[in-house]
């Protein structure tokens, strides 16, 4: 996509505190630049888990993660790098190349499927969300979210999202 396309999606950072979940919106800028992404989240300060849910066009999505050491990326189809600067940052980050050839009907995930393992998704169980291809980006981030304990959190910012877009 170019930078005059705009994108649609979610953006949304995910804070767990004191065994209390909380998610927010982020500027729509972060779905298209993984650098603005990682710096939202690293501005979010927190003594929990911080991470980023991003829904791109209801293409793909990506989890992302930031620690002291660096960040951890999950791209739910590599393949999208071929058609969005973010994925493709994400895989370039990941010193992962794009698929040259690959089926529509199946997805190409790259980075750390453990990504959210040490709060409730074990990376078997985000292989299986991910390989759901009948699912919407959307849908597969209220699973995970389902999974992991703050999926009426999501819900309620979804839906207060919806609506104030109608």
């Amino acid at each position: 996509m170019s930078e005059q396309d705009p994108v649609t999606g979610f953006a949304i950072a995910v804070v767990r505190e004191e065994g209390k979940w909380r998610c927010t919106t982020m500027e729509s800028a972060a779905l298209s630049e993984l650098d603005t992404a990682i710096t939202a989240l690293r501005k979010t300060r927190s003594t929990g888990a911080v991470f980023g849910l991003f829904d791109v066009d209801d293409q793909f999505f990506l989890i992302v993660r930031p620690s002291p050491g660096g960040v951890q990326l999950l791209l739910s189809d590599s393949a999208a790098a071929l058609d969005y600067d973010i994925a493709a940052d994400a895989l370039d980050l990941l010193r992962v190349d794009p698929p040259t050839d690959y089926d529509d009907d199946e997805v190409w995930p790259e980075g750390a499927l453990d990504v959210l393992a040490d709060i409730g998704l074990p990376a078997a169980e985000l292989q299986v969300i991910i390989g759901e291809v009948d699912l919407y980006p959307d849908e597969q981030l209220q699973m995970i979210a389902q999974r992991c304990g703050f999926a009426d959190e999501l819900g309620k910012l979804l839906d207060t999202m919806d609506s104030i877009t109608q």
